[in-house]
C-alpha cells in the first residue's frame, strides 16, 4: 500500500492530493518545479491590486537576478574588474532596497491572514503541526537573506586577500552560492505568482485585500 504521508512533503503541492487517484509520483520521476502539479491558473488582470503590485515588484528583482546572472558569467569568463564590482555592488543595492521590503510586505500583511485562510480550507499538511505554502515561502525569505550576506561578505574577502590560491577559492565559492541564490530566487518568484498569489485571489475576498493593502500603505507612511 502506498504511504500517502511521505508523497508530498512540501506543503506548497499540499493540493494536488486532491487530484491523484493512483498513488503518489514516483520519487524517480519528481514533477519539474516550474510546472508544479499545485498550481493555480488565474488570469492576473483579474487579481486584486494588491497581489498586482506584488508581483510587479516581483519583475524588478527578476530584472536584477537577470544582470546578476550576467555579472557572474562574466567573472567566470574574465575574472574580475572595475565593471563587475560595480555591477555586483547594484544587484546587493537591489536587494536591499527591493527584495527586503517586499518581503516585509508578504510576512507582515499577506501572509498571516492567508495563512489562516489555507488551514482553514484544507491547504495544509496533515502532520502533527499544519503547515502551508506560507511556511515554505518564508523559510525561502530566510534562505535568501542567508545566502546574500554569504555571497557579499565571500567577495567581499575575495577582494581583500593577496594570494592568488586564496581569493581564487574565496571566489569560486562567492560564485557558486551566487548561483545557488539565483535559482532560489527564481524558483520562489515562480511559486509565488503562479501558486501563492493566485490562492489568495481563491480564498480572500476583495474586503479582505483592501484591507489588507490599505494597513501596508498607512504602515509606510508613518
Amino acid at each position: 500500500m502506498t504511504d500517502k504521508r511521505s508523497c508530498f512533503d512540501d506543503p506548497i503541492r499540499r493540493k494536488v492530493e486532491k487530484d491523484i487517484s493512483d498513488g503518489c509520483l514516483s520519487p524517480m520521476d519528481p514533477p519539474d518545479a516550474y510546472a508544479p502539479p499545485g498550481k493555480v491558473d488565474v488570469n492576473p488582470d483579474e487579481m486584486h491590486p494588491f497581489l498586482k503590485e506584488l508581483m510587479a515588484e516581483h519583475r524588478t528583482i527578476k530584472e536584477a537576478l537577470a544582470g546578476f546572472e550576467e555579472t557572474i558569467f562574466s567573472m567566470k569568463q574574465s575574472g574580475v574588474t572595475r565593471e563587475t564590482n560595480q555591477r555586483l555592488a547594484h544587484f546587493f543595492h537591489i536587494f536591499d532596497d527591493a527584495f527586503i521590503p517586499h518581503d516585509k510586505k508578504e510576512e507582515r500583511n499577506l501572509f498571516p491572514a492567508l495563512e489562516r485562510k489555507l488551514i482553514e480550507k484544507g491547504e495544509h499538511s496533515q502532520g502533527m503541526k499544519p503547515t502551508t505554502a506560507i511556511d515554505v515561502m518564508e523559510d525561502d525569505h530566510l534562505k535568501a537573506i542567508q545566502r546574500a550576506a554569504v555571497t557579499f561578505n565571500f567577495f567581499g574577502l575575495a577582494s581583500r586577500l593577496k594570494d592568488d590560491l586564496s581569493r581564487n577559492l574565496v571566489l569560486d565559492a562567492a560564485i557558486t552560492q551566487s548561483e545557488e541564490l539565483i535559482e532560489l530566487l527564481r524558483l520562489h518568484i515562480f511559486r509565488e505568482d503562479s501558486i501563492v498569489f493566485p490562492l489568495a485571489h481563491k480564498y480572500m475576498s476583495k474586503t479582505e485585500l483592501d484591507r489588507l493593502w490599505k494597513t501596508w500603505r498607512n504602515r509606510t507612511k508613518d
